[in-house]
């Protein structure tokens, strides 16, 4: 692996990163919060630091695939390292290490959180936490693309890399140009649910954090009850249709800006991921009546907003969800390891790699009744190449390895059974909230150090998508 050449690649990063800590500033002179200073030193640092490494680490080789795992890798991590400087120079989280999980939280949309008091930070540091979903929920890395020429070099290997998901889908044949379409349909969303936020009377300040955690599929809120707080139906349904759409795949939202809704219909993931959505909802509000809502309204409400909150992986919460039915909580579990579409913000294992392997489970059993038949795996009209296949598989197996082995290790640090289970599928599909001492109405700040540094790696993990980061444990990695 050319190592000059990534960490060239990673001082460009850290540069926007820089620039990108700059924009809390003028909102931190609006309100007088005190907290600009702070944000200089981080912008500062983090240039300083990228400059040096821009500016001393030349290298004209070839970007390959090896370079695009760890850029995308380290990048992340380098990320999350200097990203939560603004929260220890403000003392709003003295702890490093603290900081680091929240900031890791942000950047990969987990939306874990370790703080106990959301509403007397800085405005200008609760909008930097909105900014780290914004800006990790589209990718750092295919913002990059979309802004830095010299990542045209080899631009696919990180775009594969980074984009979550069993295939990249590329929109044009330039991939900046590609960067670029996703980020504009990601932009305007944003904006639009930002406009109807404050139709419902959320202030600009709360209805553009809310936004930029909804449709990176983050889950900060500005609020210790998060969206519980404003107690707004219309609130709660804008949330909802919005965090639907982000756990779309962001392709089918251009073809539908460019006339072709029909693509949504012919998208077999969507027609499953909208049937998952309302077929969890219908049997939320059935588990729910009259045990936890006699009325039907709400009971569609806070079901619809929970079931769309969990399965998109985004993490809001309008209801303590640990008091509903057992049964109502074993359907949520099972939500959390689905996760949104592949080619949207959402984490977990993706909806398509679910339905594969539904369908791969099917073929198996129907070539056992009939040895000589030919069927094949197919995802829409289109036969699934059986590497495709084996790497679902394969991921699959690895997931399902790694919530073992993290739970494991989460249990060893004193945590019961459920709040170790809970935490690290929270953390590993980056859902935010999850079960026991961890869930919707508690946080993560009493998890012990250990524990922290464990469901920091679960979350990026499982935002890159396993294969991305274990790929560099591998000795073979490193060798010519």
């Amino acid at each position: 692996m050319n190592a000059i050449l990534t960490l060239r690649i990673l001082g460009a990063l850290l540069v926007f990163l820089a620039a990108a800590l700059l924009l809390p500033i003028p909102f931190s002179f609006y309100y007088r919060d005190g907290a600009a200073l702070s944000f200089l030193l981080s912008a500062a640092v983090s240039l300083a630091v990228g400059a040096a490494l821009l500016l001393n680490c030349r290298s004209d080789r070839e970007f390959s695939v090896r370079e695009g795992f760890a850029v995308v890798t380290f990048g992340w991590l380098f990320y999350a390292l200097f990203g939560a400087l603004p929260f220890v120079f403000s003392g709003a989280i003295p702890s490093y290490l603290n900081a680091v999980f929240e900031t890791m939280s942000g950047f990969t949309t987990t939306g874990s959180t370790i703080l106990t008091r959301i509403e007397g930070l800085p405005q200008s540091i609760l909008l930097w936490r909105a900014l780290t979903h914004w800006l990790g929920g589209m990718g750092i890395i295919v913002l990059s693309l979309a802004i830095l020429p010299m990542l045209g070099v080899g631009g696919m290997q990180l775009f594969k890399a980074e984009v979550p998901g069993p295939t990249a889908d590329r929109l044009k044949p330039r991939i900046q140009d590609t960067a670029k379409l996703l980020w504009g349909v990601y932009v305007l969303l944003t904006a639009v649910e930002t406009v109807l936020l404050m139709a419902g009377g959320m202030t600009f300040f709360d209805a553009l954090c809310h936004s930029f955690a909804t449709l990176a599929t983050g889950g900060f809120s500005t609020r210790n009850a998060s969206v519980a707080a404003y107690d707004s139906a219309y609130i709660d349904y804008v949330i909802t249709a919005f965090m639907f759409l982000a756990g779309v795949n962001f392709s089918l939202h251009y073809y539908a800006l460019r006339g072709r809704i029909r693509e949504y219909w012919r998208n077999e993931e969507f027609v499953f991921y909208l049937l998952v959505t309302f077929g969890a909802t219908a049997l939320l509000v059935f588990f729910n009546h009259g045990t936890v809502y006699t009325s039907l309204a709400d009971n569609l409400r806070f079901s619809a907003f929970q079931s769309t909150s969990i399965l998109t992986t985004t993490g809001f919460g309008t209801a303590d969800y640990e008091t509903w039915p057992v049964i109502a909580q074993y359907l949520l579990v099972f939500l959390m390891f689905i996760g949104g579409c592949a080619g949207s913000t959402g984490g977990g294992m993706k909806v398509a790699r679910i339905l594969l392997l539904f369908k791969h489970a099917q073929v198996q059993i129907y070539r056992l009744i009939h040895p000589r038949a030919v069927r094949l795996v197919k995802l829409g009209a289109t036969p699934v190449d059986r590497e495709v296949m084996q790497a679902i598989l394969g991921f699959f197996a690895l997931y399902m390895g790694v919530f073992v082995v993290a739970s494991f290790l989460m249990a060893a640090t004193g945590m019961d059974l459920v709040s170790s289970g809970g935490a690290v599928i929270a953390t590993l599909s980056n859902i935010g909230p999850g079960l026991g001492t961890v869930g919707p109405a508690d946080n993560f700040a009493h998890v012990p150090a250990l524990g922290k540094g464990v469901l920091i790696l679960c979350m990026l993990l499982g935002r890159l998508e396993l294969f991305t980061v274990l790929v560099l444990i591998f000795p073979s990695f490193w060798r010519r």
